[in-house]
């Protein structure tokens, strides 16, 4: 049981954190504070599954609140920690005999949506991914948030404004595969030309370095602007090698330089080309990739 809880509540507390090491760490703690509880009062708790998620709800809304001042002073954009394939998957909980909700859960964990969730209060976010991706009731919701059904309801409405507010993350598409492919045939190539004709003309490129390695600061936007940068990045640096593979359960790339990622880049792709690249660098987010 505990095995299927711990892999519940990692996958839950990323997709409220959008970072797989605090992730871990809150599970960490909500375990910790299980198992130090007396016996008679473990015994008596008739529901541990909502024990622990309501720790881990408690814990991740405390996190949020303390991180936002942290990533007012992060250097340049700040992007969640990206996934590859073996972790994203096993963090896909739930009825999957259910196409409706198994496509929820799998949005969630793209790079799209947890990028979105940025803009939710750490409220919003809590009681949103709650209900709308996890199913909990609001009366369940109002117990973690110590609110009110009727606020925890209203809290989730104002995430689903702003996200309509910010536009859905368009969803993938049977082309996106065949997409990156051409894009990671054309970086490779250094053809501008190319690389000008996969992308959307309106492209928006977001790279997160940390401060520790080179990276835009800003988004860069437009689709020659993005060409050129992504071309200058393979010049810059010799030997870079590029592959294609999942990146939080959607096609992407890893850029790796002798056998270590350097660059795992995630995709929005609509009407045949790239309308959003979001490139992470920071080798703190990148530990799970390790070598080819």
């Amino acid at each position: 049981m505990f095995v299927h809880e711990r892999r519940r509540l990692t996958g839950l507390a990323y997709r409220l954190t959008g970072s797989w090491t605090d992730a871990e760490d809150v599970t960490q703690d909500a375990f910790a504070r299980w198992f130090a509880l007396d016996t008679d009062v473990r015994s008596a708790i008739r529901s541990p599954e909502a024990w622990l998620t309501t720790v881990v709800g408690r814990l991740c809304l405390d996190l949020l609140r303390s991180v936002r001042a942290r990533r007012e002073r992060y250097v340049g954009e700040w992007l969640p920690e990206p996934l590859p394939h073996e972790v994203a998957s096993a963090l896909v909980v739930g009825d999957a005999s259910d196409p409706a909700e198994q496509a929820v859960r799998d949005e969630s964990l793209s790079i799209a949506f947890l990028t979105m969730l940025e803009s939710m209060t750490p409220a919003e976010r809590v009681a949103f991914v709650l209900h709308d991706v996890f199913a909990f009731s609001f009366t369940e919701i109002a117990g973690i948030l110590e609110r009110s059904p009727a606020a925890a309801r209203q809290l989730a409405s104002s995430a689903r404004r702003r996200l309509r507010a910010d536009g859905p993350p368009v969803a993938a598409t049977a082309d996106h595969t065949d997409v990156v492919r051409r894009l990671r045939l054309a970086w490779e190539s250094g053809d501008i030309g190319e690389l000008v004709g996969i992308l959307d003309p309106d492209v928006t490129l977001v790279a997160d370095g940390g401060g520790l390695v080179g990276a835009a600061l800003r988004p860069i936007h437009g689709a020659e602007a993005v060409a050129r940068y992504v071309a200058a990045v393979s010049a810059q640096a010799p030997g870079l090698e590029l592959r294609e593979q999942s990146v939080n359960g959607l096609p992407g790339l890893v850029a790796e330089r002798a056998g270590v990622a350097a660059t795992v880049a995630a995709f929005e792709v609509a009407g045949g080309r790239v309308v959003r690249i979001w490139a992470v660098r920071n080798p703190g987010k990148l530990r799970l990739w390790g070598a080819a």
